[in-house]
């Protein structure tokens, strides 16, 4: 048995464990020893380890955000704030690692094509999570690197219905919208990706129809809401 393949199994049953850092921590040492030649089952086993390792400060921070703005709670206004940057410093600290695990593990050895799109889109993705809480001087850094990454990813050429060139337009947009605060790029990029996959979606084996077919439906759904959104503060003005 190989070392990869042992490292692939104690990250199951760490995910099993829920032993997130952990499951993290097996798959450095596998990507150590292979690079970004990594197969789509092992990429979804990234996915899921890194994912879960942030998104419980994730939700804690939308959490206390929303008590935060509850005038009931305004007495405790400087502990829940210290509270609060507390978990995201932690969480920045995570975003940081799992940054720092791919760019050294992966992109700076020998990588091209979809993983490279892969790995580049999820250095974005995690610059994306530490904007969500920062400010400042840390912010307009996040934002920047965030940026430079999703639009690298955007560069490599890809089918139009690959599950991973779908997932970046779906997280590239929300980037737009939610924290560049650019609603037409945000909108114009779903767009463009929604169009150019339904275009080609009738062309696809089953298995793959199944996999554009999931992240369509949430660029749609992204689409209605935020034109409603949209419609809704033209209304008001």
């Amino acid at each position: 048995m190989s070392k990869v393949e042992e490292y692939i199994f104690l990250a199951r049953v760490a995910e099993q464990a829920e032993r997130f850092e952990d499951m993290v921590e097996f798959l450095q040492m596998m990507l150590q020893e292979k690079g970004g030649d990594v197969s789509s089952d092992e990429r979804n086993l990234l996915s899921v380890a890194f994912k879960n390792l942030i998104s419980s400060k994730r939700a804690a921070c939308r959490t206390i955000a929303a008590i935060e703005q509850n005038p009931k709670y305004q007495k405790y206004g400087d502990a829940l704030s210290g509270y609060k940057a507390n978990i995201e410093d932690k969480l920045r600290q995570d975003c940081d690692s799992v940054i720092r695990i791919i760019n050294e593990n992966v992109l700076s050895k020998k990588c091209d094509g979809e993983s490279k799109a892969f790995f580049v889109k999820m250095v974005g993705d995690y610059y994306r999570y530490i904007a969500e809480n920062a400010k400042g001087d840390l912010m307009n850094e996040v934002k920047h690197k965030a940026l430079q990454a999703y639009q690298e990813a955007n560069n490599i050429q890809l089918p139009a219905c690959n599950p991973i060139k779908l997932g970046l337009a779906l997280n590239f947009s929300v980037f737009h919208y939610e924290v560049m605060k650019n609603h037409k790029a945000a909108c114009d990029l779903a767009d463009q990706a929604l169009q150019d996959a339904l275009d080609k979606i009738d062309e696809l084996e089953e298995d793959d129809f199944r996999d554009a077919k999931s992240i369509i439906e949430l660029l749609k759904e992204n689409l209605t809401l935020w034109k409603e959104e949209d419609n809704n503060e033209i209304d008001e003005l």
